[in-house]
């Protein structure tokens, strides 16, 4: 009896094994989403080659929380938002200085906001990649 004990507790962890092994397989293969692949004549668009600065309505911030737009300084936010079309003032594209400090960030953000800048869109390094 004693070896049939011993042969029957060697093939149990096999077989849980094998059904562990088994539930994974089906597991992934419900849980996951299969995708279509893209048509072979489509080529995708490269943008390695573009040149990453920032867009030419964007105020810009500098260090020492000056503001900047089209490489002239703006004085002051109102003075800003006054040179731009009512369209314009609906978006704000801010691009801040690395070095800004996040309160002048803030404050400036807020400044635009009580001037009637509807959406606010900081842009970022990554945005100019």
């Amino acid at each position: 009896m004693r070896k049939l004990a011993k042969a029957k507790s060697q093939r149990e962890p096999t077989i849980a094994l094998i059904n562990i092994v088994f539930l994974m397989l089906v597991f992934f293969m419900v849980a996951g989403t299969l995708a279509h692949p893209i048509d072979a004549p489509l080529s995708l668009i490269r943008t390695t080659e573009l040149d990453g600065r920032s867009p030419p309505d964007a105020l810009v911030v500098h260090p020492d929380a000056t503001l900047s737009y089209r490489g002239t300084t703006q004085e002051t936010v109102a003075a800003y938002l006054e040179s731009l079309s009512a369209e314009d003032r609906k978006t704000i594209r801010l691009v801040p200085d690395r070095a800004l400090p996040a309160d002048a960030l803030v404050r400036i953000a807020r400044d635009l906001r009580n001037a009637g800048a509807e959406k606010i869109m900081i842009v970022t390094e990554r945005g100019l990649e």
